[in-house]
């Protein structure tokens, strides 16, 4: 005889399922939630925590990614969906510093402070003090999008060509336009490869040492600024998730560009 089923006492059960599916759903919505502020589009990052810095030997990386450490980032944010083009850039400076010339491409040969010029001049004609260089850490999060691997993707550098933009491909020399790659699973374009990003943090290769575990920003002061991300001229391992480096404030290179960060809301 079959055993029959007991649609009534199910019914919970289904209610509770369908709950918890809508509740996912819900989250992936948020995840990939997209606003655009003064031309830019934005992605809002919700509040969580990671695993920071890397958790093992590799060849190519340095410590500066040690000791790996948990980070809860406490507040939401907005992320660009992409780096800052050259279009962007130039309607808010009136010029193009940028060795190759596109403006779909992302702007570079601009330094950390050329950015904090950008940042001034944008918060001025949108009012107020919103738009700002994300943290390492906010970057580090938004990058990893749930992942654990050394890539948002996974490990395997081999599937790096897929993604990202990066020196060992061929690609030609100088950057490219940006989103033409798939995103992240945040909806990201290019947080691996095509060019290096300024965050706002000092750098210093011992401060995860004392980081704080809730919104670190750096240290207090320092004599260079980091940057994140790797870039089309830079190997696969400089573009991992956890990978950090650093120039002096005023440096300028034609694989260095940024993306914005926004508070929310």
């Amino acid at each position: 005889m079959k055993n029959k089923i007991d649609y009534k006492s199910a019914r919970p059960f289904v209610a509770l399922g369908l709950t918890l599916s809508g509740l996912l759903m819900c989250a992936s919505a948020q995840a990939l939630d997209h606003k655009s502020f003064a031309g830019i589009s934005f992605v809002k990052i919700e509040p969580g925590c990671f695993d920071m810095g890397r958790d093992k030997d590799l060849k190519g990386s340095t410590d500066a990614e040690l000791p790996r450490h948990h980070v809860c980032i406490k507040k939401p944010y907005y992320l660009g969906e992409t780096e800052v083009t050259q279009k962007q850039w130039e309607s808010i400076m009136g010029n193009n510093p940028s060795k190759s010339k596109g403006q779909s491409k992302p702007v570079e040969k601009v330094s950390w402070e050329d950015v904090q010029t950008f940042i001034t001049q944008l918060n001025n004609k949108e009012g107020g003090n919103h738009f700002r260089l994300p943290t390492e850490a906010e970057w580090e999060y938004a990058a990893r999008a749930g992942s654990t691997k050394m890539f948002s993707f996974g490990d395997d550098p081999k599937d790096l060509a897929k993604y990202a933009w990066f020196g060992d491909e061929g690609y030609g020399g100088s950057s490219h336009d940006v989103a033409q790659k798939p995103a992240n699973a945040w909806g990201l374009y290019d947080m691996h490869g095509n060019v290096w990003e300024w965050v706002q943090d000092w750098y210093s290769p011992t401060y995860y040492s004392s980081s704080p575990g809730e919104d670190p920003s750096g240290p207090e002061s320092g004599q260079y600024r980091a940057y994140r991300g790797g870039s089309w001229v830079a190997k696969p391992v400089t573009s991992r998730s956890a990978a950090r480096y650093s120039g002096l404030p005023s440096s300028r290179t034609n694989d260095l560009g940024f993306r914005l960060a926004r508070d929310y809301p």
